[in-house]
């Protein structure tokens, strides 16, 4: 089948939607679960399609040009279009969908390199994820399913406890190479530390061990993948969600200088639903699937600790 001359690549449109909306390469890329460089790619290969650039790059930021707003304004409602065009198909197919609204840190760190097992037991089952920071409207059926990170004290749903994350600060061994050995929770403020946009992980492991962070160095960075990349790159310490980096800490790349560490409810992962109403078997099918891999996660987890001598 030849392509055609007048309609672009789909997928590039779809990445230029991302992009357009919220103004990030970076986030879009975490959004649709593609590396930056991807993003880049879709962007100029719909920009040599048109022949028009659609975006002004900046050292730090990024804007749409004229004819890149009025590209994204038109193609919206198409997308719309197209997205309710297929949802109906879907419906009278017989086909089962199941929406998920999540963090992209918990989607790319863990959800994805496990949904084959999902899709092989349910094969007429699709899944759309939603990896975003924006926290979805559960309570107003935005999504079916959210997966969230906290304490679980969300308004309006009913939150199940997944799992609560175990954490320790976690570093390169090429920052640990340069700063020199880290003993004691103390040494940790010879360092820069790397908080997340809400800094709750920090917080809840410094408060168990007794360490006053008023003092500490710190960088504030938006999200936990964000947080994360910056410990590979070897810019400060993280806390680290071993639930979600266990190949990190496999292969090296990160080091764990204290094997103790800290669980609380404050900082877990929550299975999110509608408030009193029916859950469809669809989406069930899900939850259930999900409670096994996060009870064999944990499981897992465990036994690891304790075979080395942690707890």
């Amino acid at each position: 089948m030849r392509s055609s001359t007048t309609l672009p690549p789909l997928q590039a449109l779809r990445v230029f939607e991302a992009v357009a909306r919220l103004m990030s390469f970076r986030r879009a890329g975490e959004e649709l679960l593609i590396t930056q460089s991807a993003v880049s790619h879709h962007i100029r290969q719909l920009e040599e399609f048109l022949g028009l650039p659609l975006f002004v790059r900046k050292a730090r930021s990024i804007a749409l040009t004229a004819e890149g707003e009025e590209y994204r304004t038109r193609t919206a409602d198409a997308l719309r279009l197209i997205t309710a065009a297929t949802s109906d198909l879907r419906s009278k197919s017989g086909r089962n969908v199941v929406r998920i609204s999540l963090l992209p840190s918990f989607a790319a760190n863990w959800l994805v390199s496990r949904l084959h097992r999902f899709q092989t037991r349910h094969p007429h089952i699709d899944l759309e994820l939603d990896p975003s920071l924006r926290v979805a409207n559960v309570a107003a059926g935005e999504t079916d399913i959210a997966i969230r990170y906290g304490d679980g004290s969300w308004a309006g749903v009913d939150a199940r406890l997944l799992m609560a994350e175990q954490l320790s600060p976690v570093v390169s061994p090429m920052l640990l190479q340069s700063g020199g050995a880290i003993v004691t929770p103390q040494d940790l403020l010879r360092h820069t530390l790397l908080f997340a946009k809400k800094p709750v992980d920090w917080q809840v492991w410094a408060s168990a061990v007794g360490l006053d962070l008023s003092q500490a160095r710190s960088i504030q960075l938006t999200d936990y993948n964000i947080t994360l990349q910056a410990a590979l790159d070897g810019q400060g310490i993280a806390i680290g969600r071993m639930l979600l980096i266990p190949d990190h800490l496999r292969t090296g790349r990160l080091v764990q200088p204290f094997p103790q560490t800290i669980t609380s409810t404050r900082t877990a992962h929550w299975l999110v639903t509608q408030k009193d109403r029916k859950i469809a078997p669809a989406a069930q099918a899900f939850i259930d699937w999900l409670i096994s891999e996060t009870e064999a996660a944990v499981n897992q987890k465990n036994a690891e600790a304790s075979k080395d001598g942690q707890i």
